[in-house]
């Protein structure tokens, strides 16, 4: 774009709000809202503020969201609903989803049409809130508002919902009506019908959709593998995980270490270790990886058979792999702590905690779980406020509480 600007081609209004995304990406907000600022009066309309209005609730800065979003709505900008949208994503994202209906009722008194996305996370905020019927209410008023904006997405969603809910039946006779007059045939589509089975423990229905999904597409890809190979993990049918994840790993054109992983958490989640460790072995032959993220589910395995030599075997290959390594999951960290607090080792875990700080992972979670052992062994640490402030970790009222018993005046 900056090559467009040198040869003085046209920027439609499109072009600006895309431009203005795309420094805010590489230069930062402060660039953006620049840009925005230096555009000709004519230039400044519902694209390019739309696009900082974007780019506000992705880093999830709501005061500078809503009070642009207030000055769109002042100069009659706010027209659709994607500035709504923006917002209900920020919302969801911030852990407010009971902000969402509001959203909706004032797009109702703005008399602005809602979209099917609109829908899809009105739906969404409802299933936040444990509210199954206030979402079933929204898809009621969807059918009702227009048939073209239910879509199979929107099914999926309410499958989705009922399965978090544990409520089955109800799942299932989503996914019946999705595929009976919403499934478009694509992968995707089917991706989510495998994955939303498995959720519902359908054995049956999983793999007669993975036999339509290979007739229809005769080259499987290894997305399509991945999902079938969570799907079995999930279903706990380790044979026929097995079975999958050796026809793929024999017939792949690219190998996906995505695979390998989901495959090696599948067998340990069956206390399958040694089919877990063949995996591994094998994928190392024939990809140097990284596999840190597999490596985790070891740690994760062995220290909760109180193996801890084990766990810190694959802790250093996971350093000797990258050396900036950290846990990626939170999963990792607490297994090592609650193994560190079971055997009350503290000088254990002041040697994991200075990996993490080595590696700028050493966060107020952690000194939680390493206070709470200090407490739980009856030691304590005259300087561990200090180490808090060089950190500059805040200290909540939780861990002042702790602080006091670890560190008395």
């Amino acid at each position: 774009m900056d090559w467009m600007e040198k040869r003085n081609m046209h920027f439609s209004h499109v072009d600006h709000a895309v431009r203005l995304d795309l420094i805010a990406k590489t230069k930062g907000l402060g660039a953006a809202e620049d840009y925005l600022s230096a555009l000709p009066p004519n230039a400044k309309n519902k694209f390019t503020y739309g696009s900082l209005l974007n780019c506000y609730c992705n880093n999830l800065m709501e005061d500078k969201a809503l009070a642009l979003f207030k000055k769109m709505d002042e100069l009659k900008f706010i027209d659709n609903c994607l500035p709504f949208n923006n917002l209900m994503c920020l919302y969801m994202r911030l852990g407010r989803p009971q902000k969402v209906p509001q959203l909706v009722d004032e797009m109702k008194r703005c008399d602005i049409p809602r979209g099917s996305f609109t829908y899809i996370l009105w739906m969404q905020s409802y299933a936040e809130l444990n509210d199954i019927e206030g979402a079933e209410n929204v898809l009621e008023e969807l059918s009702n508002d227009s048939e073209d904006k239910c879509t199979w997405r929107t099914y999926s969603n309410l499958a989705a919902m009922y399965v978090k809910a544990g409520q089955f039946e109800k799942a299932e006779a989503s996914l019946e009506k999705l595929e009976k007059d919403n499934m478009p045939r694509q992968r995707e589509a089917y991706h989510y019908l495998i994955s939303l089975y498995a959720g519902t423990s359908n054995r049956d229905e999983v793999y007669r959709l993975w036999e339509d999904l290979k007739q229809r597409y005769p080259t499987v890809n290894n997305a399509s593998y991945l999902i079938m190979v969570q799907a079995l993990a999930n279903l706990k049918d380790f044979k026929g995980l097995k079975k999958c994840f050796e026809e793929w790993d024999t017939s792949c054109s690219s190998y996906d270490r995505r695979l390998v992983t989901s495959t090696i958490r599948g067998f340990l989640s069956g206390d399958m270790l040694e089919e877990a460790e063949v995996v591994l072995d094998n994928a190392m032959k024939r990809s140097k990886g990284p596999y840190t993220k597999a490596r985790e589910y070891f740690m994760v395995y062995f220290l909760r058979k109180c193996r801890f030599d084990m766990a810190l075997k694959h802790m250093e290959a996971a350093v000797s792999e990258v050396k900036d390594w950290s846990p990626v999951n939170p999963e990792t960290t607490t297994a090592f702590f609650d193994y560190f607090m079971n055997e009350g080792d503290v000088k254990a875990a002041e040697e994991f905690c200075k990996h993490l700080k080595n590696n700028n992972c050493l966060d107020s979670e952690v000194y939680h779980q390493l206070l709470r052992l200090y407490v739980a062994a009856g030691k304590v640490a005259p300087d561990m406020r200090r180490r808090l402030e060089d950190d500059a970790i805040e200290i909540s009222k939780e861990l002042e509480d702790l602080l006091v018993k670890v560190c008395p005046e």
